[in-house]
């Protein structure tokens, strides 16, 4: 699949907005990054959790975020996989305080530009 340099830099910065928003707690880059009908999934046991963009939002603006207490960023992209020029599923893993995630990220490149339309979540471990 061809994708031009332009699709692949706005992806990749859509991306780096994730990251900022966690790293730094926002929700308006959190807001701007995810489409406004998306979920975040996860399971634990068996059971399935689903939580709405709005919900996530929230719980992200509530956190103290790892910028304020000097962590540095820890992320790294390992995975994009092209399901058309304007649709990909991005695997990253990124540290937030102690917690360590991987997650499946479902972008789609529409009116507003990269968007998040799906997250499945997984903690991969937590450090001391």
């Amino acid at each position: 699949m061809q994708n031009t340099n332009n699709s692949i830099s706005d992806l990749l910065s859509a991306v780096q907005t994730y990251f900022d928003s966690l790293h730094y707690c926002d929700t308006v880059l959190l807001n701007k990054v995810f489409h406004k009908s998306s979920s975040l999934f996860d399971v634990d046991q068996t059971k399935v959790f689903v939580e709405p963009i709005d919900s996530f939002s929230n719980d992200v603006g509530s956190r103290v975020s790892p910028a304020s207490k000097g962590q540095k960023p820890q992320t790294e992209i390992l995975l994009i996989d092209w399901l058309s020029p304007s649709c990909a599923t991005v695997k990253i893993r990124l540290r937030a305080h102690k917690n360590v995630f991987v997650d499946h990220l479902g972008f789609v490149n529409g009116e507003n530009g990269w968007q998040i339309v799906s997250k499945i979540w997984h903690l991969e471990k937590m450090l001391e």
